[in-house]
């Protein structure tokens, strides 16, 4: 902190506007959602940002790639800046671009037909583990180091401040509190007091979409249901109700609920087939505004094949590694370990792992599901679970990350695959540190 404090004592006075606190807008990678970013705006907001300062964009990644980052994504940045102005009373905002998200910000700065005119809306900009050109305006690139060799014989980007994050892998350094410090520190000339702030009361909101080209899933409704320890709904009747009207790319909007930090959740998402989607999350540390319900049509009806089995898919934004012996992550289903070394080798960067019966059988292979598991950032493997309709059992899913904090348990109802799937989503983080 008082190395912090030299560094804003030898910043010239002309140069003190540079440093403003300003509103952030974040920009997710390929095959990703708003989500990515929800632990850093936390961050922070435990850090003195109004809510409503700090912003996630959603946009259709593939769709992106498929158009060279022109047309409806260049529209939505642009909107996304021009309502965080309007917002705060800034004339300019701050932008963190992750991976894919590098590239639509390339463009958005540099190749686009109006860059100049969006180069006068951006004060500073972050640049994490994506691409190597600097975009003209002030910017740090951020490299994980496990993405491969960095400085002038690796990924560099000249003009810009450099910095490599330690033993990281490729989404973990963009939610991380190490990488939070360094773009914080960039923006403001300062070091962070505080990592996450717990609350008590806390308020939840997201939406509700469908995955990953981020369009917003019209016709389904999205019920809170405060649950016990076992996961089981201990209320008759869901705390709150949304109706999704908005379809439109980045629609699906639902919330805010009042909730309780010590309380158990289930975001239930009803189909207008009455298929529901079931979605755990861990008890929250303080409001959490990045909340993203996330159905696949895809990957539901291949995941629900078989009656009378039971599975889920367990998202953590901080990749699952299982052959580093010493730093590997345990993630259990029933005490089963399925982040096994051949399953989540560090280098395939697993993110989403799908615990399911797609073989049909009342085993437990962790044979390798060849669709799922050839997609980027998931994994997928046999694992039988009975099921009942309705639940007639409980299921573990257990966390033992190698950043420590201990083991933590999600229960589950055994909810039946074709009708009723689980989503759980851990933390991206173990311990609130700094």
């Amino acid at each position: 902190m008082a190395a912090g404090a030299l560094m804003m004592a030898v910043v010239p006075a002309a140069y003190a506007s540079t440093y403003e606190r300003r509103p952030v807008l974040f920009v997710h990678g390929v095959e990703s959602a708003g989500s990515n970013f929800a632990s850093q705006e936390m961050r922070f907001e435990s850090n003195g940002y109004p809510h409503g300062w700090v912003e996630a964009l959603d946009y259709n990644s593939l769709g992106a790639a498929a158009q060279n980052y022109n047309g409806e994504v260049e529209e939505q940045i642009e909107a996304a800046i021009a309502a965080l102005k309007q917002r705060t009373g800034k004339s300019q905002v701050d932008v963190v671009g992750h991976s894919e998200g590098t590239k639509v910000m390339y463009h958005y700065l540099a190749e686009s037909p109006k860059a100049a005119e969006h180069r006068e809306s951006v004060a500073a900009y972050v640049n994490i583990d994506g691409q190597e050109k600097n975009p003209g305006v002030r910017t740090l690139a951020v490299w994980a180091e496990r993405s491969g060799p960095t400085g002038p014989e690796g990924r560099h980007m000249e003009g810009a401040e450099n910095v490599t994050m330690p033993d990281m892998t490729h989404v973990q350094s963009a939610t991380s509190s190490q990488t939070f410090v360094q773009i914080f520190k960039f923006f403001r000339n300062r070091l962070p007091k505080h990592d996450i702030v717990p609350q008590k009361s806390v308020q939840l909101a997201g939406k509700a979409l469908e995955f990953p080209q981020n369009t917003g899933l019209a016709g389904d409704t999205v019920e809170v249901w405060p649950v016990n320890f076992n996961g089981e709904r201990a209320t008759k009747t869901p705390i709150a109700s949304f109706s999704i009207t908005d379809g439109s790319e980045a629609g699906g909007a639902w919330g805010p609920v009042s909730a309780k930090s010590s309380q158990r959740y289930e975001f239930a998402l009803v189909k207008p087939d009455l298929k529901t989607l079931h979605i755990y999350l861990e008890p929250f540390a303080r409001s959490d505004y990045d909340i993203r319900l996330l159905g696949s049509i895809p990957i539901e009806e291949e995941t629900g094949k078989f009656p009378g089995s039971s599975g889920a898919v367990m998202i953590r934004y901080k990749e699952y590694w299982g052959n580093e012996p010493g730093q590997n992550d345990e993630l259990l289903v029933n005490g089963l370990e399925v982040c096994t070394p051949s399953l989540c080798p560090w280098q395939k960067k697993v993110n989403a792992y799908f615990a399911f019966n797609w073989e049909g059988k009342e085993e437990s292979t962790l044979n390798e599901e060849p669709a799922l598991s050839h997609l980027p950032f998931i994994q997928a493997a046999q694992v039988y679970i009975p099921a009942s309709e309705p639940p007639n059992a409980i299921v573990s899913y257990q966390l033992n990350s190698r950043g420590g904090g201990g083991v933590r348990t999600l229960n589950i109802p055994n909810w039946d695959g074709p009708t009723n799937q689980v989503q759980i989503f851990w933390n991206d983080f173990e311990s609130l540190n700094f």
